[in-house]
């Protein structure tokens, strides 16, 4: 696919070069203001529970209706950046964020939730596959001698956690210290997500839609030899995202009810610790090869949620912070692993759809677990439900994860 694009013509190399390694950390900055957003309610679920009589399973599925935003933004237009150009999809996608704020702003209520959640995801969708291939395309425009880097790749994993990471750390300071947080965490939003948005505008195009012939875009199309591959890694990433999605859901009614802490700040920070390590140790451990990180983050992951078990069985919000950050560290890991192997296995033309399918399946792991975790506890108490969970997750994550290693064995 050309990535040398009519925004650049007439820029001597080393301008353009320059150009677009500014893009790059621009539209990271972006996605990094757009995942943040995609986390805000995580410590004002308890706000929402308390303003409208909510109970668990009402809340995770107003978590839940984001994911199914999310996938209907990856199916229908995740694909559409290799045929109309990454920007032509992260703007609007940008826009869209703008107005799930905004909806959720001026119409508080449960269903103005469900809207603007849904409106959360539809932008999220749109963003998930296109950044990853946005970003690896304007890096190997700034540095052509590096086109084969895994660095974009570990730069967009930490970009989605660490930004998801964010969310729940600034809501929480907010409905700590500041009055009106259910309208002051989405002003704030508001604002940066304009500023977001100016800031994709101001980056390069990378596609060149005149280059482009209607065989170069089909919608999904691996590379020879690659499907297991490919299968593997999305089984491992929906796990990862499965773990990701019971703290974000669940986590801060857990922290309040199980834990009794009163605190929103503290409600906040347990999906802040998970997220927050697991972009650490993306940076870490980035340079492990995928086999090592899909073995280091499995283990982690089985440890960390035996902690945070142990943590609520014996109710401690020290144990539940430290299970949280363990089990952080190990699931972004297998997401890191996960995304670098499923960019490799694309075929070049059509990167945007494969990666689009990548995160569908990546999103339902986020939204499916939570909300029958949230239906499993209506019967049996939190603690069991989530030693059943954490069981059922590590031992498919095991499966998925041998799965892959043994189609990067047959690759090599």
């Amino acid at each position: 696919m050309a990535i040398a694009t009519a925004d650049d013509a007439g820029l001597p190399h080393a301008r353009s070069q320059a150009r677009h390694l500014t893009g790059f950390w621009l539209v990271t900055g972006a996605v990094v203001i757009l995942q943040a957003f995609a986390t805000l309610p995580t410590p004002l679920w308890p706000l929402y529970a308390q303003q409208d009589g909510l109970n668990s399973t009402l809340v995770t599925v107003a978590f839940g209706i984001t994911v199914v935003g999310t996938v209907a933004g990856l199916v229908f237009f995740g694909h559409l950046s290799d045929r109309f150009g990454r920007r032509r999809i992260i703007v609007p996608a940008l826009v869209v964020g703008l107005v799930a704020a905004v909806v959720m702003m001026v119409w508080p209520a449960y269903p103005g939730l469900l809207v603007g959640r849904f409106l959360t995801g539809l932008a999220v969708g749109l963003v998930a596959s296109t950044a990853t291939t946005y970003l690896s395309d304007l890096y190997r425009a700034a540095r052509p001698s590096n086109a084969l880097s895994r660095f974009p790749a570990t730069v967009a994993s930490i970009a989605v956690l660490g930004g998801l990471s964010l969310g729940p750390l600034v809501s929480g300071v907010i409905a700590q210290w500041f009055t009106a947080p259910l309208t002051t965490s989405y002003v704030i939003f508001i604002v940066a997500m304009s500023v977001g948005t100016v800031a994709v505008l101001l980056s390069p195009e990378t596609v060149d839609r005149r280059a482009l012939r209607k065989e170069e875009t089909r919608r999904f199309r691996l590379r020879d030899g690659q499907r297991l591959a490919f299968i593997g890694a999305s089984a491992v990433a929906f796990c990862s995202f499965g773990g990701f999605g019971v703290l974000l859901s669940l986590g801060s009614l857990i922290v309040q009810n199980e834990l009794h802490v009163a605190a929103p700040v503290v409600w906040g920070f347990a999906a802040f610790v998970a997220l927050g390590v697991s972009a650490v140790s993306q940076i870490a451990l980035g340079g492990l090869s995928p086999r090592w990180m899909l073995g280091l983050g499995t283990g982690a992951a089985a440890v960390g949620f035996l902690v945070i078990i142990v943590g609520l069985f014996n109710p401690s919000l020290t144990l539940f912070l430290i299970g949280a950050g363990i089990a952080g560290a190990g699931l972004g890991l297998l997401f890191k692993s996960a995304l670098a192997v499923a960019v490799t296995t694309a075929d070049p033309a059509s990167t945007a759809g494969v990666i689009a399918i990548f995160f569908t399946i990546t999103y339902l792991g986020q939204g499916l677990p939570p909300v029958l975790l949230a239906i499993a506890t209506s019967f049996v108490s939190p603690q069991v439900g989530l030693s059943a969970f954490a069981v059922v997750i590590v031992a498919v994550t095991l499966v998925a994860a041998r799965l892959q290693v043994s189609a990067l064995r047959k690759s090599s």
